[in-house]
């Protein structure tokens, strides 16, 4: 089946057959790598994207149901919050492996669009489905509190 898909802005003809998971076009198709695949199952947040500026997980969103849809990536993620979030992630260097930042990083601008200024347990709660295996979660949560000033500053 033919599609076109919006994304990063940009409209995308996309053949893909019925149930096919946006994570695997997104990476095979268009080459935008940076959303990873980590357990297939929407259980890990590593292939986390945003669908109409919220998170979603790819590995379980089907191209078919997307169409009009606004598709964000990693490497199409911008705007203030965006901006705050990534700046807070190098100032703090929360990334170890950096396998699941992508789908971390994400799920924060998610949380910091609906939230500026969270609690950690707003963090904790938002941030749940997001699973670092190096364990980075102290970081994660106090880079989310230096975005959530720096958006305020």
């Amino acid at each position: 089946m033919s599609l076109t898909l919006k994304i990063n802005g940009e409209d995308r003809q996309i053949t893909a057959d019925p149930g096919t998971p946006l994570l695997w076009v997104v990476r095979d198709e268009l080459n935008l790598t940076g959303t990873k695949f980590g357990c297939g199952v929407a259980s890990c947040g590593a292939c986390t994207v945003h669908v109409d500026g919220e998170p979603v997980r790819s590995c379980q969103t089907f191209v078919e149901d997307l169409e009009g849809a606004e598709i964000t990536t990693i490497e199409g993620v911008n705007g203030s919050v965006a901006a705050a979030v990534q700046a807070a992630w190098r100032e703090l260097d929360v990334v170890q492996c950096g396998y699941c930042q992508s789908g971390q990083i994400m799920q924060a601008v998610g949380l910091l669009s609906e939230t500026p200024r969270p609690t950690d347990d707003d963090i904790d709660s938002y941030m749940a489905g997001n699973v670092c295996r190096c364990a980075t979660y102290q970081r994660i949560r106090a880079a989310i509190h230096m975005a959530a000033e720096k958006m305020e500053g």
